[in-house]
């Protein structure tokens, strides 16, 4: 069984974690198809002193990884786990899984981004956290995962490249999403935080032929040649 408490040991410091999910972003930006409708995104201005990041695969799953001063908190909606507040009785989000979500942290789930209307219930069956100066990634620990299932939150299904960060990994995911070939030298050269230049774009996307566009997809993400 795969659950967010397997997930918290397999993630990295909130450092590693947000550089990762910011070439994700940059990645998913250029390879992308239409930039109207991306998978992954980041938002440097989510807030006062926040950032997120933000992923959602257009078919009703989605996750946010809200970094602020007071910690981190990752929220993940799988909407067919049977722990979807939709799947309740109550129309709920499931025991435990946001009960010892800290104070400092606890606003971040009232978000109307991540509320639904005509239920008074965040979005979520996964969550995890972890506070400014903790040395560990926190879950609720008194969570009864429904049984099964092995995927009963849906952790497994939505932070697959956020437990394995590995440039194959990447490429595999990219490569199946858009369904065509992905360099991996061009995904390990945004991995590594390298600048986003004309060249690794048009090797990324080809179909993004001219100078102007090339330009203008790098313009747009100035964190990648930061």
């Amino acid at each position: 069984m795969s659950t967010v408490r397997e997930i918290a040991a397999l993630l990295p410091d909130p450092a590693e974690l947000r550089v990762h999910l910011r070439a994700l972003a940059v990645l998913e930006a250029t390879i992308g198809d239409d930039p109207r409708f991306p998978c992954y995104t980041f938002d440097a201005a989510w807030g006062p002193g926040e950032e997120a990041a933000l992923m959602d695969n257009g078919s009703g799953d989605d996750f946010s990884v809200l970094f602020t001063p007071a910690g981190v908190l990752i929220r993940g909606f799988d909407h067919e786990s049977e722990m979807s507040p939709y799947g309740t009785d109550d129309e709920q989000v499931w025991p435990g899984v946001i009960d010892e979500v800290p104070t400092a942290l606890r606003p971040l789930l009232d978000e109307p981004a991540f509320r639904d209307e005509g239920i008074d219930a965040p979005r979520v069956t996964a969550c995890l956290w972890r506070e400014t100066g903790d040395t560990t990634w926190r879950t609720g620990s008194a969570i009864t995962f429904p049984p099964g299932s092995e995927d009963p939150d849906g952790s497994g299904f939505l932070f697959p490249l956020l437990t394995d960060r590995s440039p194959e990994a990447v490429q595999a995911h990219f490569e199946d999403y858009y369904e065509r070939p992905v360099p991996l030298d061009a995904v390990r050269h945004v991995l590594a935080g390298r600048p986003l230049t004309p060249a690794i774009t048009a090797v990324l996307n080809p179909a993004a032929l001219s100078d102007d566009a090339l330009l203008r997809r790098v313009a747009g993400h100035p964190e990648a040649a930061a």
